[in-house]
């Protein structure tokens, strides 16, 4: 249920608190305990003054309704008599996850942008950044400083890596333990409602990753006293699935993502790794999730995106009349490894399903969606995927990098300083000016060739094995085969791993990025005023493409009789276009954008030199595929 009221903002858990100036309620799903407490500290943040019994209701909950508790007020829960925990849908803490959470009273904060009702789907230029190492202080109010800057640039969308309380001071935040508890070190709620707050008084939307196929290592005390909370008998990489068949559980993630929606005005969320969501009910999460969603925030723009390692569709399927229908895009993984293996030769891991030889996976990607439909996968040993070529362009989210495809490597190298500036260029154009929804990593647009790493700030045993698990993770590549290797690069429990992750904003004083910043302004402006029209409605099937070695054309027919064409050639020969493969409308279509030149005119001549992209529009087919042999 959702509560508003002028410009204040405030959603009704079934778990956790509801102040009201009349009584605090405090409620728990704690089947199997057989004594609940409420534990209140009016100063002291570690340990309660006292204690209060819960009575037990229906269906395992535990309840209390107190008229001695205000905002700003500590507690936490003691179950038979046992260890003092955290609210699991704590709002805030004292500290971190082991400390006593926090009472919050939403509707203290006063919105200023209380109007806001988003923005429509196709209208997404993502940029992905991570408080933590955005700006020096790391925090929600120093990403306010920025907003200004990116809003300039043409992003349109920040994107948050997680953000719930996790254990220790740094982290890449897929680790969270209290999923409905805004980081403290980043600035806890009222940070971020003022970097939403302002986000939006700039006309920009604001995305926030959620985790909901796991809990973190440190400081998740839910399975000792809520065991129903798992399933122990079905594993995932992180360990017991999350039992989303009790209903209690389901509702607790569901209404995470309405409260992350309503009480913090977010636009969208991004649900992380969903093939490791294990749910064994008849409705998958994700579906039920998105019902819910639209159901409750249909007057505002809000989108759902997801990450997934199948390749299937049935979540970004579109309605009868293209509107979306559960999922608004998800993550194309097959762009970027295909656009990864072009630019590197790499070929290692699951870059060994991917030809650096051949534009053909690249084009078949931006024609259809993936790469990977229903074909056999090397690296897998299985086949991979389902058709996508119905969709609409937009139902996917293409990348050149993420923090994924940057930090999960050894030493944390951006594409910028693996590939050459040419090549870089090329596919930066390629994102930004495809139809698909594109997301840049925070510093790609001026070219940031410095490492982000995977960091953590564990302690004792569990700093020990994840810092071994990452050595023995990479001992699968070759330059990392022997253990001196892996000693080489950086700990992720190390400070210092931490902090040459940071963005180094001192890059923009060279003439080198603040021309890649200007060549990114520029594309983005040509993606608003030309394109971002013809993808309103965009429908699928519309995409088509030829190749030769390493060079492309595509052609989207993106609105009735408006075609709108890519040609690239990634190669370092000029691409002499066979002759027939071009129709007459090459000469009469509207280059929107060329990174060279003269590369227009020998287009029309019928070559296209080495590393070229050319976007054009048309009103007619742009090229006609050779008659079969037949």
């Amino acid at each position: 249920m959702r509560m508003s009221a002028g410009n204040t903002f405030s959603f009704d858990l079934s778990w956790g608190t509801r102040y009201a100036p009349d009584g605090t309620r405090f409620r728990l799903w704690a089947p199997s305990a057989q004594s609940v407490e409420l534990g209140i500290a009016h100063t002291d943040r570690h340990q309660p003054d006292g204690f209060e019994a819960l009575r037990r209701t229906e269906d395992g909950w535990w309840e209390i309704v107190t008229p001695d508790v205000k905002p700003g007020y500590s507690y936490g829960y003691r179950i038979d008599g046992g260890r003092i925990v955290a609210d699991p849908a704590s709002r805030a803490q004292s500290g971190d996850v082991h400390w006593l959470s926090r009472v919050v009273d939403p509707n203290e904060y006063k919105w200023r942008s209380a109007d806001w009702k988003g923005r429509p789907w196709h209208e997404c230029i993502f940029y992905e950044l991570h408080v933590g190492t955005f700006t020096p202080e790391g925090t929600f109010d120093a990403v306010i400083g920025k907003l200004d800057y990116l809003k300039e640039a043409g992003i349109t969308a920040i994107e948050l890596l997680p953000i719930a309380q996790f254990g220790g001071q740094r982290g890449w935040g897929y680790d969270g333990v209290l999923l409905y508890c805004p980081h403290d070190v980043y600035g806890g709620p009222e940070g971020l409602k003022r970097l939403v707050d302002a986000a939006h008084e700039r006309g920009l939307m604001v995305f926030l990753d959620v985790v909901y196929n796991h809990f973190g290592p440190d400081g998740n005390y839910i399975p000792a006293y809520i065991p129903e909370f798992f399933h122990q008998e079905i594993m995932t990489p992180w360990g017991a699935a999350i039992a989303y068949d009790e209903k209690p559980v389901r509702d607790f993630m569901i209404e995470n993502a309405l409260y992350w929606l309503t009480e913090y005005r977010i636009d969208g969320l991004r649900l992380d790794a969903i093939d490791s969501i294990k749910d064994t009910t008849d409705v998958p999460l994700v579906k039920e999730l998105s019902a819910r969603v639209r159901e409750v925030l249909g007057d505002r723009h809000v989108h759902i995106t997801t990450e997934d390692d199948r390749n299937i569709t049935w979540h970004i399927e579109r309605e009868a009349d293209g509107s979306i229908g559960h999922v608004s895009g998800e993550w194309n993984d097959d762009f970027h490894h295909t656009a990864h293996a072009m630019a590197t030769h790499e070929q290692e891991a699951y870059y060994r399903d991917y030809d650096p030889k051949s534009a053909e996976q690249m084009a078949t990607a931006l024609a259809t969606g993936f790469v990977f439909q229903g074909d056999d996968s090397q690296h897998r040993g299985k086949k991979v995927g389902t058709s996508s070529a119905h969709l609409p362009p937009t139902a996917f989210v293409n990348f050149i990098q993420n923090h994924d495809q940057v930090g999960n490597r050894a030493f944390g190298d951006r594409l910028r300083s693996l590939a050459s500036a040419r090549i870089y260029d090329c596919l930066q154009a390629i994102l930004l000016l495809s139809p698909q929804i594109p997301l840049m990593f925070q510093g790609d647009e001026f070219g940031d060739c410095n490492s982000f790493c995977f960091f953590t700030d564990f302690d004792g045993e569990l700093a020990s094995a994840v810092s071994k698990g990452r050595k023995k993770e990479f001992r699968k590549f070759a330059a990392f085969e022997d253990e001196e290797a892996a000693e080489v690069f950086p700990d992720p429990n190390h400070e210092r791993t931490f902090e040459i992750s940071r963005l180094d904003w001192n890059q923009l004083v060279h003439p080198v990025q603040r021309r890649r910043l200007q060549v990114t302004t520029k594309l983005l402006q040509i993606r608003r005023d030309i394109l971002m029209p013809l993808l309103d409605g965009a429908q699928g099937d519309c995409g088509s493409a030829l190749v030769d070695e390493r060079s492309f054309v595509v052609s989207w027919e993106l609105q009735p009789g408006q075609f709108y064409h890519l040609f690239a050639n990634l190669s370092d020969e000029t691409w002499e276009i066979e002759d027939g493969l071009l129709t007459d409308a090459v000469d009469a279509a509207d280059i929107v954008y060329s990174n060279h030149k003269s590369a227009p005119d020998r287009l029309r001549e019928g070559s296209l030199p080495a590393m070229t992209t050319i976007f054009a529009l048309s009103d007619a087919p742009l090229f006609v595929e050779p008659a079969d042999d037949e």
